[in-house]
């Protein structure tokens, strides 16, 4: 499609002029959330302080403290530099970018405007996402003079993903370019060609000079070969009108609202759709069922809330729900699935690993989950679906994820609040990843858990103990091994029933297909805990011999089992022993480069922060390690022998 093609289909009519009575009329106008995204220095922070001038929402004192600020941190010579209205940061002002989201509030007679300044550098990517996601409209700036470049697509792509229909492709500094039409017919045709299947209502192109104010407010009479709208009256005539109303009731509980015995409600923020007093409700989760008797607000009870308000309801029935759950309408329920398929946006430094655990929250829900495959990652370039084993920062993919316990989910372009979800890493606590949902995976629903009549507490009592994973981590070398076949034999001749998983030992059976990338060892590590899992439910005592190099699975583990049935005890021996003992020569031959991927030398190993017993080796024989264990197994109460059912 050439460019005056797709301007005359896209561009939005311009909107009548108000007259002052119009004007004045006092009347709630509609907010249009929009964005501004784009590689770095292509003016998006510029062009927001033009609107804010162009709006009359700066004082007088903030204009003056505007032309210091230009004189001292400027780009601009000795004009206004508009881009410091909106970087506050001072490593913004120094360095001359956007690092963090700007949120900024204008008006004009039409319509009211939160706008997102987002930051164009790659390594601020996961922003740009986060300025996304509440977007209805992006501004997605182009230098006139660079054209289409990676980083553009990158925030093209990622619009696409987030749900946003509407894009704005405002080709800036068209003033460098000698206003030169076929500058901008040019980067309008590869817009267009690269655009074409990612989903968009509209795409409008429009040629401005944001420092000028050409084609911004109003439109430019040095551009009078584009007929087009300027971006303010585009933004103001789009219809992006909501339809969250009409699509099903969802309604994630932020928190159950017990001020008093009479009282009971579930308080929280109507994701999509509409409900009424009388109406028929469901916990998504459960299907336990009840009827709203009340809709509570501060200003009093209301007939019918809508998405988007913030409302207690009451319901007749005392029915289990909690904050995290979601409500429903009997009649239209989400989809409740403990698999799913979803697109990924990583953005941690720390690339993903397909096995590990993190937390994921999902409305106000958080629950532990991990990435079970990568199916496919995105060349944003070309959208073309590249073999993956993993994620690295601002890389984007389509992944299966697993949670521990059953979600309520909608797909993402179904409903956004209840389709969106994050990552956490469960070590730093930090968000790993954005992700929306795809569809959820029917997978193995003929199985069901089984009831089992003896239980670990009756096949602990018949062994006279109780179970537990008793797991030993410490670099190769460190004598973990040792002192967990010892400490074993201290605990057989006590009469404890006992066994002994060891990292060399399961590589040449359960874990035979396993090499040691970080990815292997994440899922060499969740193997063996669900092992461990099953010796505890045994009434087993289960002593774990490995590495174990990554604190995330470590917890995994733990987290298998009640916290008084998992010991972790550091092996701590300095990587300089570790070297000189190398009792299998692997040392020597990773320090000469022979093995890849060893841990301590070219691999991590995260020291455990809080174990429950640290040995530390030096100075102390293996058999002097194994006793210290037994007395902290015996003070944690861990040997005590155990009557047959209770006798």
């Amino acid at each position: 499609m050439n460019a005056p093609a797709l301007q005359t289909q896209l561009a939005a009519a311009p909107a009548p002029e108000l007259s002052l009575a119009e004007m004045l009329k006092p009347r709630e106008k509609e907010l249009l959330r929009f964005l501004t995204c784009g590689s770095v220095d292509d003016g998006k922070s510029t062009l927001i302080g033009r609107l804010l001038y162009d709006s009359k929402l700066i004082f007088e004192d903030q204009l003056a403290t505007l032309e210091k600020d230009s004189k001292r941190h400027g780009t601009t010579g000795e004009d206004i530099d508009f881009a410091l209205l909106v970087d506050g940061l001072e490593a913004e002002r120094e360095q001359g970018i956007t690092i963090d989201v700007a949120y900024r509030f204008f008006s004009t007679a039409r319509r009211s405007f939160i706008v997102a300044d987002t930051p164009g550098h790659e390594q601020y990517t996961r922003n740009m996402a986060t300025g996304a996601s509440t977007a209805d409209l992006a501004v997605l700036m182009i230098d006139a003079r660079k054209g289409v470049l990676v980083q553009t697509k990158r925030h093209a792509t990622i619009c696409s993903l987030l749900g946003i229909r509407h894009i704005v492709v405002a080709v800036n500094k068209i003033d460098l370019t000698g206003f030169d039409k076929t500058v901008f017919d040019k980067i309008v045709q590869d817009i267009a060609a690269f655009t074409a299947n990612l989903g968009f209502a509209s795409v409008t192109p429009i040629p401005m000079s944001a420092r000028y104010g050409d084609n911004v407010s109003s439109r430019s009479a040095r551009i009078d070969w584009y007929d087009g709208p300027s971006l303010i009256e585009h933004l103001e005539g789009i219809d992006i009108a909501s339809n969250a109303v009409k699509k099903p009731f969802r309604f994630p509980v932020q928190w159950v609202n017990r001020p008093n015995l009479d009282f009971r409600g579930f308080s929280g923020t109507l994701a999509s759709g509409s409900i009424r007093s009388g109406d028929s409700v469901t916990v998504a989760a459960s299907g336990k069922t009840s009827v709203v008797t009340r809709i509570v607000t501060q200003d009093g009870d209301l007939d019918e809330a809508v998405a988007g308000d913030a409302v207690t309801l009451t319901l007749a029935d005392e029915i289990d729900a909690a904050r995290g759950d979601v409500l429903s309408l009997a009649t239209e329920r989400p989809e409740v699935a403990d698999q799913f398929a979803a697109h990924l946006i990583w953005m941690s430094e720390d690339a993903l690993l397909p096995g590990r655990s993190y937390m994921m929250r999902i409305g106000t829900k958080f629950v532990p989950a991990a990435v079970t495959s990568i199916k496919h990652k995105i060349d944003v370039n070309t959208q073309e679906h590249l073999a993956a084993k993993t994620l690295q920062l601002n890389e984007i993919g389509v992944v299966n994820v697993s949670t521990s316990v059953p979600v309520a989910l909608d797909a993402y372009a179904e409903i956004r609040e209840t389709g969106a979800f994050i990552l956490i890493d469960r070590s730093t606590n930090q968000t790993a990843a954005a992700g929306m949902v795809d569809f959820a995976l029917r997978r193995a629903t003929n199985i069901h858990r089984q009831s089992l009549i003896i239980d670990k507490l009756a096949r602990s009592a018949l062994k006279h103990q109780k179970s537990a994973i008793v797991w030993f981590t410490g670099l190769s070398g460190s004598g973990k091994s040792t002192i967990a076949n010892l400490v074993e034999a201290e605990l057989s001749h006590a009469g404890h029933h006992t066994m002994l998983l060891d990292g060399d030992n399961v590589r040449h059976g359960l874990n035979r297909d396993l090499g040691f990338s970080d990815a292997d060892r994440v899922e060499n590590i969740r193997r063996v805990g669900e092992v461990a899992k099953l010796f505890v439910e045994s009434g087993t005592i289960v002593l774990c011999s490995f590495i174990s190099p990554f604190e995330a699975e470590r917890a995994l583990v733990r987290s298998l089992v009640d916290p008084s049935e998992f010991v972790e005890i550091f092996v701590d021996t300095p990587i300089e022993d570790c070297i000189k003992r190398d009792p299998k020569g692997l040392y020597a031959k990773a320090l000469a480069g022979q093995i890849k991927h060893f841990t301590g030398v070219t691999s991590p190993y995260e020291r455990p922060e809080n174990a429950e017993i640290v040995l530390k080796t030096p100075g102390h024989s293996a058999a002097e390690l194994a006793q210290t264990v037994m007395k902290a197994l015996r003070e944690r109460g861990l040997l005590e022998h155990q009557d047959v059912w209770g006798l």
